[in-house]
């Protein structure tokens, strides 16, 4: 298996299995999909969500890790998405959810699997484009809390990507991350100084 999934810190993992083996211990409400699940859930596939805050003018994305993601499957299949964010006091429950990108998740982690070459499998969220991405980080050693996409390392754009962008076409960063910031950066207004 090419793929090396980073393990999560033991209190997001935690703070999960609380959420799902206690309804009070959380404020929301469970998804539709976990309310109607059969057999206990599990979470699994824990993913470091890191966001797009800007590229610097080296051409360098600057990111920050914004929590851990872990798929929740009951049975053979995931039926949410459950993520944890950082606390003052720690890593804590924040979500469930479901949706298109838990599937979509799934899919571009099943075609990860068929590439030759091993890969730390991330997520990167770009919050201006509403846009998530499976990020596929070269160095499996790295500690997934940190870094910043390599130019060699291969995004995979989530479906629903924004129009104009493939889904499910993984992209090098250095292809993808210049479109990215073209789309990011806002246009002069007609008449304004540039």
């Amino acid at each position: 298996m090419p793929l090396r999934v980073p393990q999560a810190p033991a209190p997001a993992l935690r703070s999960v299995l609380t959420a799902l083996s206690s309804p009070t211990a959380v404020r929301e409400a469970r998804t539709p999909a976990l309310l109607a699940a059969q057999g206990p859930a599990t979470p699994e596939l824990p993913l470091p969500v890191h966001v797009l805050d800007r590229v610097t003018a080296e051409g360098v994305a600057a990111t920050r890790l914004a929590g851990w993601r872990f798929h929740i499957r009951c049975g053979d299949r995931a039926v949410a998405a459950a993520e944890t964010r950082l606390t003052p006091d720690g890593w804590a429950f924040s979500h469930f959810f479901e949706g298109p990108y838990v599937a979509s998740t799934e899919r571009a982690l099943r075609q990860a699997e068929s590439v030759a070459q091993p890969y730390q499998p991330r997520l990167l969220s770009v919050p201006e484009l509403y846009m998530l991405t499976l990020w596929l980080h070269g160095d499996c050693a790295a500690d997934a809390a940190s870094g910043h996409p390599a130019a060699t390392d291969l995004l995979v754009p989530l479906a629903p990507a924004p129009p104009g962008i493939a889904a499910h076409r993984p992209h090098r960063v250095a292809e993808l991350l210049p479109v990215l910031t073209d789309r990011v950066t806002p246009t002069p207004l007609l008449g304004s100084p540039a």
